[in-house]
């Protein structure tokens, strides 16, 4: 029961970050979808009901997206006509497709087009149409004009840079800890040139319902902005709230990708978390949740993304590898949120199995919470599983030219503080086995250790458990801290396909506070390019560069404050530069640079640190208000990790995004 719109055009194979990325996201699902077209989508088809026979016009190949909103099988339909001769072979509701040069004959009362920007087209082509009849356009459903950033074209992706946030806030009762949701990003669309851009902003509560809706206006270029549930709450006077924000960036420019980080914050210090944005895009799978450990109890957030029910059935989870899913059974009302019980629907499920999320493209990229029985809390997201790979045996042959290949690293955090444990993940519905090793490496680029893990079966889950291989092997970490490179061995064979994802799993050794994160597998900084490797996120390949936004816990880092900490890694699939030259930028609440510290990474190595170490007093102070760093290389392209540290209670770690 997948949803039949269409989330991508003509997926780039081999991009890591967001698939399609290289021929874009699909917009029209976005416009169709929209909250403020929806009421106005409903009110045409219903004006429709009563306009006697229709005809349905399909220039562009429009209809099925359409239909998936609005149920076109309410009209009386005349006739189903097309503009491009392929075209013709298709049928819609009983109706064959006819040359759209055949409408004169259809009788039909009205026509409706599925096109928007419709009077360009119309003006040339009207006499074919039925005489006297109504023209219904696309067009009645457009978003005001002040929205839109290329008026002359609807469905540009700048007109719809949008996203999705899980927003909650529940106040704190008899010692609870009281739950707060914060979204944090930067005004980077002025740095590209926009000149007023403002956010739209519409909240939804747990059952779709609005609970409010406002823009607001963002800084001055390169500010750093955020949006609170708190501050929310007080100015819309609003009671306990768990739902989705929705996030329209209106009037850019150089970006039609809404960036955030989502920090879930309590009262007590107990909760603690923080996430990379929702990926606007819904997909048909998710995966790279983990199932809980005995203390722990898991819930999966699912946040409806259209203006329709999910019906009951539709979403499922189930243990990778495994064929029984286990289906939500109700359905749930548009724009939505339900809470799933990971471990009432999958009992049999623990760590480190993985969980598979059927998804049908009903909902953007989810997040989970975590909770332990002492009462720590954390949250973090699932990542797309892709359903358009094939294995390519061209990747078992990069190793004469790009030396690693592919790389999928993770932090080891400082020893002193952390545990780590990782886990290799499937993320493609194609994926049978993974063919991997894994190399402990220090923070000096030293080498320490080589895995073997084999070529993991689908169903298996491998952890790697950083403290029992140091200890089972007797091996030194010299800094302390370093990374792990998940990369492709086929000394036994197997297939690849270059979309290999891990997760880690840290955890606070004082607190038994944890955080978890997962991303993908990049070649990295070579000077080969195989098919759009390697990347960067504004660069063409080999894009041998680095911009990446930290926001910021606490300024002045008082006692009892957060403190900021970053882990930066130098992943090199070729020998590179033997030292980066990266500078770390402080700014003010208004975007200005304050203070800028130089660091050099070991080529293959990593750098941990701290705001409070790396920045004076004086130096932050500067900052007036809430800043952030921005992570500057021209050298290289280096790969974050953002977090924020409550003393011995609490912690938070995710990778980091850049713009």
């Amino acid at each position: 029961m997948t949803l039949q719109i269409e989330t991508f055009k003509n997926a780039d194979l081999s991009h890591g970050w967001r698939p399609g990325n290289n021929a874009g996201g699909a917009t029209l699902f976005k416009a169709l979808g929209h909250p403020l077209t929806a009421p106005m989508g409903h009110a045409l088809i219903e004006d429709l009901t009563k306009a006697g026979p229709i005809a349905i016009y399909d220039p562009t190949g429009t209809l099925a997206n359409f239909h998936a909103y609005y149920d076109l099988s309410r009209l009386d339909v005349a006739g189903y006509y097309v503009q491009r001769v392929e075209d013709l072979e298709g049928s819609f509701l009983g109706h064959e497709a006819e040359p759209v040069n055949a409408m004169a004959g259809s009788g039909a009362k009205a026509v409706l087009v599925l096109l928007y920007d419709a009077a360009r087209v119309l003006s040339s082509i009207q006499h074919v149409f039925p005489k006297g009849a109504r023209i219904v356009t696309l067009d009645d459903m457009r978003l005001p004009d002040d929205m839109l950033t290329n008026k002359g074209n609807y469905l540009d992706p700048m007109n719809f840079a949008t996203n999705f946030a899980l927003m909650r806030d529940i106040k704190g009762t008899d010692g609870s800890d009281g739950i707060h949701t914060r979204v944090a990003s930067a005004n980077y669309w002025a740095l590209h040139g926009a000149a007023d851009p403002e956010l739209w902003l519409c909240l939804f509560g747990e059952d779709g319902e609005q609970l409010a809706e406002w823009r607001e206006p963002l800084p001055a270029p390169g500010a750093p902005f955020v949006i609170d549930s708190a501050e929310i709450r007080e100015r819309f006077a609003l009671d306990d709230f768990t739902g989705s924000l929705y996030i329209h960036a209106i009037r850019i420019k150089g970006h039609d990708v809404v960036k955030y980080a989502l920090d879930m914050y309590g009262e007590n210090g107990l909760a603690l978390s923080c996430s990379h944005d929702a990926n606007a895009w819904p997909a048909d799978y998710y995966a790279g949740m983990p199932a809980g450990d005995e203390d722990e109890e898991v819930t999966l957030f699912i946040q409806n993304s259209h203006p329709m029910p999910i019906p009951s059935g539709t979403i499922g989870l189930n243990i990778m590898g495994a064929q029984d899913i286990s289906w939500h059974g109700e359905d749930i009302p548009p724009f939505a949120t339900r809470e799933l019980s990971v471990n009432k629907l999958l009992p049999q499920a623990s760590w480190p199995d993985q969980v598979e999320i059927v998804a049908g493209r009903y909902f953007v990229r989810p997040r989970y919470e975590v909770v332990r029985k002492a009462g720590q809390r954390r949250m973090a997201h699932a990542n797309v599983e892709r359903t358009d790979l094939k294995p390519n045996p061209e990747i078992a042959k990069l190793e004469k030219h790009m030396g690693k290949g592919y790389i999928m690293p993770l932090p080891i955090l400082p020893r002193s503080e952390f545990s780590t444990s990782m886990i290799p993940m499937p993320m493609a519905t194609t994926h049978q086995e993974l063919p991997l090793r894994a190399e402990m490496i220090d923070a000096n680029g030293t080498l320490v250790a080589s895995k073997y893990l084999g070529r993991i079966p689908r169903r298996d889950s491998v952890e790697v458990d950083i403290e029992a291989w140091i200890r089972e092997a007797s091996l030194a970490l010299p800094s302390g801290y370093g990374h792990v490179e998940f990369l492709y061995d086929f000394r036994e064979g197997g297939e690849a396909d270059g979309w290999v994802h891990a997760l880690g799993r840290f955890e606070q050794t004082k607190s038994g506070h944890r955080a978890e994160t997962i991303f993908g597998a990049h070649i990295y900084n070579t000077a080969l390019i195989y098919k759009d490797e390697p990347q960067s996120y504004t660069n063409k390949p080999p894009g041998l560069t680095t911009r990446l936004f930290l926001r910021l816990g606490s300024a002045a880092l008082e006692e009892g404050a957060l403190d900021t900490m970053c882990h930066l890694i130098y992943p090199a699939s070729t020998p590179w530069h033997e030292k980066s030259s990266t500078l770390l930028i402080l700014h003010d609440a208004e975007g200005k640079p304050v203070a800028e510290k130089e660091v050099q990474i070991a080529c293959g190595g990593s750098i941990h640190w701290r705001l409070s170490e790396m920045f004076t007093r004086e130096e932050r102070e500067r900052m007036g208000g809430v800043g952030y760093v921005i992570i500057r290389d021209t050298t290289c392209r280096l790969f974050g990790f953002h977090g924020m540290v409550n003393g011995d209670k609490s912690f938070c770690l995710d990778h980091m995004f850049g713009f």
